[in-house]
């Protein structure tokens, strides 16, 4: 027994499987029915049996490469063991070789050849012959395939001569990979040791550029697939951008360069330093240990660490709470500090890899290199040359000489559109002891650093580069401590640190006007920013202070007061700054969750921005929020929400806001309607002006009314007591379905019920009452598909269940009860159920705020209650964030007045929690099958209903 085998004897003991398989031939025979089921069921108990010790012992001692290691010895074990079953028993030599495996080896590749496996990956195999001539040995193969294929495993094989090894391996770079990390499990020595002879002397001499190359074009296309980022909340563990694929790159490309087979060797070479080298190990066994967990925890070979997981493997690995951060949120923002460790290892390996081929570029080759890389002086510097078009230090103690130039080398980069030249981040990474408060406090420094932030340029590039080699989180202490952190919620796509840099670069892109068609207004009002530098900090800082035990906004603020002056912000540039980041939220959520026709909205939100100057910086900093967050959350309805917003407060802010003349507007907008439809019968038409009040006439444009009144027209001329009509706006990425019934108390919850049943997202609702009794709702979904013809028959489709639900043809608990079961994404989070009921935010209504875990039918759910519990709702705005909802309801009685009951409030709360917790469903229990009776009359006012 060999020493490898004797360190993993505790997941299986091979001798013991040796006697039992040399049992089952003795009682069977070798190629029998029998003796195939017989071994087929020993196999599978020692698998399951090796695999559930596998799992205990990581629990036990959390190594991840040591789990792999063993389920690589389980799987080498079983495989030798049907090699020599099917050489000895089933297909014996019949010649006078030496042995039963001579002309033929079985050799593991991929990541089983590094002697590494996860509980749920691929086994690839080699099963390498001597020659073609004889046929035995591939049925020897096949017998082998087919036992663990029949065992559940997924077995990726090929079988080849060692001629056709090394044919293909010149041609194909997976399959010369492949043969790279090639590991003999069993079968003939001389023939495995022949063929990695062979490979190494006609294959890896002389073609490591190609090699390197090759597998950094790989990385890179992976990369891409994935997001090109390393800092996706969902990452993939092994594929994903700091992934265990990437580790595996860096040994391939080692080993292929170097010609080593230990990653150690790369110390004694000078290319790692000793702690260098201990990350990569901690690295690798983190992530396979995460690995690892997965597998076991989904048993599968589960790859994405989704939401629905994290949690479970956070617990798995021994995190706990802290104050701030969540366990979940600890153990997610170690993994993206080891998927950032490597990405500097990488550096520090590509930059040691150009500077050895520079060196060993033989005879004119050499003079070709030197000539084609001959640096360039940078103006200005002696510190730093261009080679290439990128930028690197003149010598190796550049930064010892002054620390300084670590924030140099990055300002003169964005200066001179360079790129970096990996021994130059190299040697920032190995450099960063250098960053102390002398250099945080330093004048010079903070001015480069500002202006780097501020950049005409990309600003949003460079701050990654810094960050990526380590600078940035150092420079800015405060800065460091969000470096990696995640939190666990579906709405942000990216860590925190992520999300503020791109925060920033959606700011450059607006100030340098390339986004001027998704942000027309903030495109058109930011070269009247007078307070530019200002504006750029705070979106740089404003969720700076994430993960702390208080609000984020006000800690954020705290931190800008301290750093501002650091930065050389004059002290009334630190006080917007501070402000700014206090209040970055509020516009967002006033826009998203109020009534912006209620005068109140408009006043509250003036007061709190109080000058042109700040709400402008405040729309800007909440567009360039939005957009940074993740793909799909900004659309063109956030915008128009924002817009809308900011026309009202700009009019009450400049002293153009009032309400004297909202009779005389209201008169003059029914006039205009009235000569839109001059062709009408005089009769009809005035028939028709006389369905709608005022709140109608000032908020809906005269292009919508002319359409809304042909409708209404046709409806009646067919008799249609219920009508729907659908358009699209791909501008907004909102399609709208006009709908025209008779009103009823419950007519939201149907149509919000309708909706959700056919998994529409309401983004906002226009719901105006008619003198005739009638209701004209104009519902906003989210857009599903880009082409047009695709949204306007989904959008109909839709329109047809509304009215089939408010016809009574269908119920409302049969459609939306198949639409009932949450994603399995939204299991993973629980967001409390919260109720907040306000009689100060409208001076007409009552506003009540419903938090809590979004779930299909939930807004259908809520206002059946609302309705149960005798509340008109006036106007409701939905918004969602991620896995959360937040919806507020205006409302009052029956009678139009506001509730001010205590008891009457608390009753009302206690049932919308017990709804959001979904423990109570009245709503669903008492849903009416439609509109069978006369309906009840409304008051004569108008319901807008918003998201």
């Amino acid at each position: 027994m060999t020493q490898h085998d004797m360190k993993f004897t505790e997941i299986v003991d091979a001798p013991a499987l040796a006697r039992a398989v040399s049992a089952i031939a003795a009682e069977h025979g070798g190629a029998t029915p029998e003796a195939r089921a017989a071994l087929l069921a020993e196999m599978r108990r020692v698998s399951t049996e090796g695999r559930e010790k596998a799992r205990s012992l990581l629990e036990s001692d959390g190594s991840g490469l040591l789990c792999a290691a063993r389920i690589s010895h389980l799987q080498d074990t079983i495989i030798t063991a049907l090699f020599d079953f099917a050489t000895t028993h089933v297909y014996p030599s019949q010649g006078s070789g030496t042995g039963a495996g001579d002309g033929m080896t079985v050799a593991a590749v991929g990541g089983y050849g590094r002697g590494t496996l996860a509980p749920g990956s691929d086994i690839d195999l080699l099963f390498v012959l001597a020659d073609r001539r004889s046929g035995r040995e591939e049925e020897v193969a096949q017998f082998v395939l087919y036992v663990l294929w029949d065992m559940g495993f997924k077995v990726g094989h090929a079988t080849r001569t060692i001629d056709e090894c090394i044919r293909l391996s010149r041609s194909d770079i997976t399959i010369r990979t492949a043969i790279l990390e090639a590991r003999r499990i069993c079968g003939a020595v001389p023939l495995f040791d022949a063929l990695t002879e062979r490979f190494d002397t006609q294959v890896v001499r002389s073609t490591a550029p190609e090699f390197i190359e090759a597998k950094l074009a790989e990385r890179d296309q992976r990369h891409r697939k994935s997001g090109d980022t390393r800092y996706l909340v969902e990452p993939n563990v092994k594929e994903g951008k700091g992934g265990l694929r990437d580790l595996n790159t860096l040994f391939w490309i080692a080993k292929y360069f170097y010609r080593i087979d230990d990653e150690a060797e790369l110390v004694k070479l000078g290319v790692l330093s000793k702690g260098e080298f201990k990350v990569f190990k901690k690295a690798e066994d983190f992530l396979w240990a995460v690995r690892c967990q997965m597998h076991f925890l989904t048993g599968k070979a589960e790859e994405r660490l989704s939401f629905d997981i994290q949690r479970e493997i956070a617990e798995a690995l021994g995190y706990h709470d802290h104050p701030g951060l969540s366990a979940v949120e600890r153990f997610m923002k170690h993994y993206f500090l080891v998927a950032k460790d490597v990405g500097d290892l990488t550096r520090i390996l590509c930059a040691e890899l150009e500077d050895q081929q520079a060196k060993e570029a033989p005879g004119i080759t050499a003079m070709i290199t030197r000539f084609t890389a001959r640096t360039r002086k940078i103006a200005g510097t002696l510190d730093f040359l261009e080679d290439r078009g990128r930028i690197t230090i003149a010598d190796k103690d550049v930064f010892k000489r002054d620390p300084v130039n670590l924030i140099r080398l990055f300002h003169l980069a964005d200066l001179n559109g360079l790129e970096f030249h990996p021994d130059a981040l190299k040697r920032v990474t190995r450099s960063l002891r250098l960053v102390k408060n002398e250099l945080r406090e330093d004048a010079e420094a903070n001015r480069l650093f500002l202006s780097i932030l501020t950049s005409r340029r990309d600003p949003a590039l460079i701050l990654r580069r810094m960050n990526e080699a380590g600078l940035l989180g150092r420079f800015i202490p405060e800065f460091g401590k969000i470096v990696a952190m995640m939190q666990f919620n579906m709405y942000h796509h990216y860590t925190v640190d992520e999300h503020l840099i791109r925060t920033v670069g959606v700011l450059s892109d607006i100030d340098n006007g390339r986004d001027m068609d998704a942000h027309p207004l903030s495109s058109k009002i930011m070269p009247s920013v007078e307070e530019r530098q200002a504006l750029y900090v705070a979106v740089f800082l404003h969720d700076v202070a994430k993960g702390r035990p208080e609000d984020h906004s006000v800690a954020g603020a705290r931190v800008a007061r301290k750093l501002c002056p650091r930065f050389g912000l004059s002290p009334k540039q630190t006080e917007l700054v501070a402000w700014l980041i206090e209040e970055h939220l509020k516009m967002s959520m006033i826009a998203q969750a109020r009534d912006l026709n209620d005068r109140k909205t408009i006043e509250d939100f003036a007061q709190i921005v109080q000058s042109l100057d700040r709400l402008k910086l405040l729309l800007i900093l909440t567009v360039c929020d939005i957009r940074a967050v993740g793909p799909g959350v900004w659309n063109g309805w956030k915008g128009q929400l924002l817009r809308t917003l900011y026309y009202e407060t700009e009019l009450m802010l400049s002293g153009g806001f009032s309400e004297v003349s909202r009779r005389e507007r209201a008169l003059f907008a029914s006039e205009q309607l009235g000569k839109a439809l001059a062709s009408w019968d005089e009769a009809d038409r005035q028939r028709y002006l006389g369905l709608h009040y005022e709140p109608y006439l000032l908020s809906t444009e005269l292009e919508d009314q002319i359409r809304h009144a042909e409708f209404v027209r046709e409806a009646d001329r067919e008799g249609r007591v219920l009508a729907t009509m659908v358009r699209t706006h791909s501008f907004h990425a909102i399609t709208e379905i006009t709908v025209l019934s008779p009103d009823h108390p419950r007519l939201l919850t149907l149509v919000a019920g309708a909706c959700a049943a056919a998994g529409a997202n309401i983004a906002d609702a226009q719901i105006f009452t008619t003198s005739d009794g009638r209701a004209l709702d104009t519902i906003l979904i989210n857009r599903e598909f880009k082409d047009d013809a695709d949204e306007i028959r989904r959008a109909t489709s839709i329109g047809r269940l509304i009215e089939d639900m408010l016809s009574g043809k269908k119920r409302l608990p049969d459609v939306i009860a198949p639409k009932s079961k949450q994603p399995r994404k939204a299991h993973a989070f629980k967001v409390p159920p919260a109720v907040t009921i306000s009689n100060s935010l409208s001076n007409k209504f009552t506003v009540i705020e419903v938090e809590g875990l979004d779930r299909p039918g939930l807004l259908a759910s809520i206002t059946a209650v609302l309705s149960d519990l005798s509340l008109d709702i006036t106007s409701a705005h939905v918004s969602t964030f991620g896995e959360k909802v937040i919806d507020n309801f205006y409302v009052t009685d029956l009678v139009g007045h506001k509730i001010v009951s205590e008891t009457r409030q608390a009753n009302i709360i206690a049932r919308l929690k017990a709804v959001m917790a979904n423990v109570e469903d009245e709503a669903r229990e008492r849903m009416p099958n439609g509109m069978v009776a006369p309906p009840t009359p409304r008051r004569a006012s108008a319901r807008r209903v918003k998201a």
